[in-house]
């Protein structure tokens, strides 16, 4: 389906859960966020139907996400029913790591696409000020599990942090040099904690890779799900990859929306306008009436986000963790 801009939308973002088993200081406080109840996130039944009626409106890819996923039970189970859905081509995870070693057979073979590696340092200390836990050994045994699977596309995200993490931009994008794996830099977004982090741009990263490993080439081509940047430099195995949404602004070529833990479909992170599929569905609505909801919806996703404007009316004010990453 295309919005009143043009746009195709072909992608979902689904968060299962507000909970996570890590703390990260531009994600949650320390002490965590009140969780909402397990009756008021959405089944797995509720979800996989309407995975069936985004397939009819065009949407074929969905990325499972948190909080963190892999903290809720049997999610392979819900892996295997997506991709049972008539429509969905794809279906990848995005998750901190920390469950993944335990877990990445089950959702092998359940039909697991991609999986996406938050994983901001490989420094102990520093992802434990970050995450505030001790939580490096799990993530790299997780990270591990997943090259081990060659079915499953292996992606590490990156969120760089001014005066914190610029020394590990190097060891990081080694990985893409020694396995198939893509790095991801991310740019920090102003939400919630987030406001109060400072981030490295995309051109920052570029001048501190080319001093390591000389000069990148730009790619073309579909590498992920969304409008992302890649580059290549000589002699990796896989590749860099940019998400720069506040320098390198791609609204234009934004094909997503977005689902919360509770039901609430938004079509752009920066607003807090959606839609409450859950109350609907619980409420007896029927898939023509849920279809109804969502086209409309995804015709009216904003033009763009502007994030630089932080009194920007209807501005979404939840934490990242009760959106979905």
């Amino acid at each position: 389906m295309t919005d009143q801009y043009g746009r195709e939308i072909r992608y979902v973002r689904i968060s299962v859960t507000d909970r996570c088993n890590l703390r990260c200081r531009y994600c949650m406080p320390r002490e965590g966020v009140k969780q909402l109840a397990h009756g008021d996130i959405l089944s797995y039944d509720e979800i996989i139907r309407l995975a069936g009626i985004f397939a009819g409106r065009g949407i074929s890819r969905i990325k499972l996400t948190g909080g963190e996923p892999l903290s809720r039970r049997d999610l392979w189970k819900l892996v295997q029913g997506l991709k049972a859905v008539d429509g969905i081509q794809q279906v990848t995870l995005t998750t901190n790591g920390t469950l993944l070693a335990e877990q990445i057979d089950r959702l092998a073979d359940a039909g697991l696409d991609a999986v996406n590696i938050s994983l901001d340092t490989l420094d102990e200390a520093q992802y434990e000020a970050i995450t505030r836990r001790a939580e490096l050994p799990a993530a790299l045994k997780g990270l591990q599990a997943a090259i081990a699977c060659p079915q499953i596309r292996t992606k590490i995200n990156c969120v760089p942090l001014a005066g914190e993490n610029e020394s590990q931009w190097v060891p990081l994008a080694a990985i893409a040099r020694d396995h198939a794996v893509d790095v991801r830099f991310i740019e920090m977004m102003p939400i919630g904690l987030g406001r109060e982090y400072a981030g490295r741009t995309q051109d920052d990263i570029l001048k501190v890779l080319r001093e390591r490993f000389g000069q990148e080439t730009a790619l073309t081509g579909e590498f992920g799900n969304g409008p992302g940047t890649y580059v290549g430099f000589a002699g990796f195995t896989g590749r860099i990859g940019f998400i720069s949404a506040m320098t390198h602004k791609f609204c234009e070529r934004c094909n997503r929306v977005r689902l919360t833990p509770e039901g609430y479909l938004k079509p752009c992170l920066q607003y807090a306008a959606g839609v409450d599929l859950r109350g609907a569905m619980r409420s007896g609505a029927s898939d023509e009436e849920l279809d109804q909801m969502i086209g409309k919806m995804i015709y009216e996703k904003p033009c763009s986000h502007h994030f630089e404007n932080q009194e920007e009316p209807g501005a979404e004010l939840r934490q990242m963790s009760r959106i979905g990453g």
